[in-house]
């Protein structure tokens, strides 16, 4: 097993030809050393704040858990933070100041890297407001990067600096920094109003709907700022095929950028040559009070659900299945096609409703479907589950 020496300390690599990514053939061993490469920009987006570790033990193609409490067995140079739940739980979660405590995270399996947008000496007060575009499929990448333009263009008419950066996956990340005297509720507030002033100004291009039958284009999902959300941070590798990184960049890049550029083998040498755009974001710390102004004028917003009850569904949803992983629920999906062939051929592709669940320790997989364009004589009933997982049935914390 190699060992790594950086910032002073040794860092064991275990198994490290394990393969991460078979498509790649990347292994654990180039992953720790792309972190080492990118170690600067990387830590700028972590250094100080707790972070959950997001852990694929078999690599990307098997199912990642989640740990909020740091190991028991960590090196005494492992720091950490208690959060506290509103389950009356708490979790001493894992702080990195320095490359080795990032690696040795790495070490663990943690691919990406997900930190609370909050520092440890104040737990209370998040530093960062993040934007997070989810586009509906089908929606074209063009149309994201047009709702980023304006979510920079809401951000700065309220006196806050816009940062811009790929999330390795689907979407786009917008963040801003903040100054530390609100709390969580507040911060959610505040980008809630940033969903909704965006929506406004671009109703045919983006929306702040919360439930997902009710969107189109690109939603700005605000709720990335609630308590105990975290968001893959700045050069965070992503767990998809082509190894995929959450590259910073420049307003001016932001036009014509692609997300498969951005890799585990290109992102290194991007850093080294032009540095970090990301590398003065600190100083330029705003205030939230313009936009919780906006959202006095705007009044109240309708309100998520709570996880309690039933709301009444606006739209013809039907679910299809439950599943631990998202293979057997797609494969439910397609069983469910058989039989309702004419059904099948009406959806358009955002009246597939795929959600990755989020249980105590674990995603799960949830499919439903919006008939919507389905003639109401010819929609079928909610039939029993293809699938019927119970995401609670011996899932404890993690």
């Amino acid at each position: 097993m190699p060992d790594i020496e950086v910032a002073g300390r040794e860092v064991r690599v275990t198994s490290p030809g394990k393969v991460i990514f078979p498509r790649s053939g990347h292994t654990k061993l180039d992953l720790i050393r792309f972190y080492q490469a990118v170690g600067e920009g990387a830590l700028r987006g972590v250094h100080g704040r707790p972070m959950v570790l997001k852990r694929f033990v078999r690599g990307i193609e098997e199912e990642a858990f989640f740990q909020k409490r740091a190991p028991a067995k960590r090196p005494g140079w492992i720091e950490v933070a208690e959060l506290k739940y509103r389950s009356g739980l708490s979790a001493e979660e894992v702080v990195c100041t320095d490359l080795a405590q990032l690696l040795w995270v790495v070490n663990l399996g943690c691919v990406d890297l997900n930190p609370h947008p909050v520092r440890s000496d104040d737990l209370a007060h998040p530093d960062e407001l993040r934007i997070d575009l989810d586009p509906v499929p089908g929606v074209e990448w063009a149309d994201v990067l047009r709702t980023a333009q304006v979510a920079r263009e809401v951000l700065a008419d309220h006196g806050l600096v816009a940062w811009p950066k790929t999330s390795g996956s689907r979407g786009f990340h917008v963040y801003a920094r903040i100054e530390r005297r609100w709390p969580f509720a507040k911060v959610r507030k505040a980008a809630e109003t940033v969903a909704r002033e965006v929506e406004r100004r671009a109703p045919d291009l983006a929306t702040s709907r919360w439930w997902k039958e009710e969107r189109h284009g690109v939603f700005v999902d605000f709720n990335q700022n609630a308590y105990d959300r975290t968001v893959a941070s700045a050069y965070s590798v992503r767990a998809v095929r082509d190894a995929r990184v959450s590259t910073p960049l420049t307003w001016e890049e932001v036009p014509g950028c692609r997300p498969e550029t951005f890799t585990i083998e290109t992102v290194p040498r991007r850093l080294a040559e032009l540095g970090d755009p990301w590398e003065d974001m600190d100083l330029h710390a705003g205030s939230l009070d313009g936009l919780l102004e906006l959202a006095e004028e705007l009044g109240p917003a309708p309100k998520a659900p709570k996880g309690t009850g039933r709301r009444q569904q606006t739209m013809p949803v039907i679910e299809i299945a439950k599943a631990e992983h998202k293979d057997e629920a797609m494969a439910g999906f397609e069983r469910w096609k058989a039989r309702h062939p004419a059904v099948a051929a009406r959806l358009e592709p955002a009246d597939v409703l795929v959600d990755g669940m989020r249980g105590r320790s674990s995603v799960w997989y949830r499919v439903r479907v919006n008939l919507q364009h389905v003639p109401e004589a010819e929609r079928p009933p909610q039939e029993p589950l293809e699938v019927d997982y119970d995401p609670w049935h011996g899932d404890s914390p993690a």
